[in-house]
């Protein structure tokens, strides 16, 4: 997966939106405002592409103890994201996708119910 790949992913999705609103470097993707998904482009161009993901923190530790290309957040809360390292190979495109879509349905879950309607 590339930059593009992943921010074309990202946007896809309904009621996503991008924004830098730590730096020039931190490309988040919020749904509803809420956070899901956050990269460093620096990182990324420099070849250490990794994307943090919220995650429901049993699955988070499943994930770590798996994959050596799991970690903690880098910089989040550490129960609940992780920090996804594309840039190794060993994590399969559908297993990425599939974590993106995880951490797009953890926020949609924790919103009030007026906002998940909206997004049916």
């Amino acid at each position: 997966m590339n930059i593009e790949q992943f921010r074309d992913y990202c946007l896809n999705k309904k009621k996503v939106t991008e924004h830098f609103p730590f730096d020039k470097d931190t490309l988040v993707f919020k749904v509803c405002n809420k956070m899901f998904a956050l990269v460093s482009l620096k990182k990324w161009e420099e070849g250490n592409a990794f994307i943090n993901l919220k995650c429901e923190p049993d699955y988070a530790q499943e994930l770590r103890a798996e994959y050596d290309s799991v970690k903690p957040g880098y910089h989040m809360h550490k129960q609940q994201w992780n920090s996804v390292y594309i840039h190794t190979g060993e994590l399969s495109l559908k297993l990425i996708t599939s974590l993106i879509d995880h951490s797009y349905d953890m926020v949609i879950k924790g919103l009030p119910k007026k906002l998940r309607d909206q997004l049916e």
